[in-house]
C-alpha cells in the first residue's frame, strides 16, 4: 500500500483518510493480483494493463470510478445499495456505510469482462 501512502496524506479529514485506507487495502487484500498505482492523481487498480477501477475524494463522497460498462450493469444494485451514480462514476457518501459485497462484483465484473482487453480503456 506504499503506493497511496503520498495520496493518502494529502487527504485532511482524517476521519475520511481512514475510510479511504480501508477500502483501497480491502481492495489490495481480496485482489492481490490487481496492480495498485495512482494515475491522474487518484488510486487505480489494474489488470494486465487495462483498468479495473478507481477511487477519488470529495467534499461529500467517495466516487469509485468501475467504468460505464460496469455502472450499467449494476445500476439496480447500486441505487438499492442507496448510492447515487453518473455514467461514470458511483457516489459513497462519507456517512453511508461501504457496500463491500457490491464492490466485489462490480470488480470480479471488470476482471471478466476486460479479461481480453488489451487497452486501458474499453474501446
Amino acid at each position: 500500500m506504499d503506493v497511496f501512502s503520498e495520496y493518502l496524506s494529502h487527504i485532511d479529514n482524517q476521519q475520511h483518510r481512514v475510510r479511504m485506507e480501508e477500502i483501497l487495502n480491502w481492495v489490495s487484500m481480496k485482489f492481490p493480483t490487481l496492480m495498485p498505482k495512482i494515475a491522474w492523481n487518484q488510486p487505480v487498480f489494474t489488470d494486465h494493463g487495462t483498468f479495473i477501477i478507481g477511487f477519488s475524494v470529495a467534499k461529500q463522497h467517495i466516487a469509485v470510478a468501475p467504468e460505464k460498462v460496469g455502472i450499467n450493469h449494476f445500476s439496480e444494485e447500486i441505487v438499492g445499495a442507496g448510492y447515487d451514480h453518473t455514467k461514470e462514476l458511483i457516489r459513497i457518501r462519507w456517512d453511508y456505510p461501504v457496500n463491500f459485497s457490491l464492490l466485489e462484483k462490480i470488480i470480479e465484473f471488470n476482471i471478466m469482462d476486460k479479461s481480453d482487453c488489451s487497452t486501458f480503456w474499453r474501446k
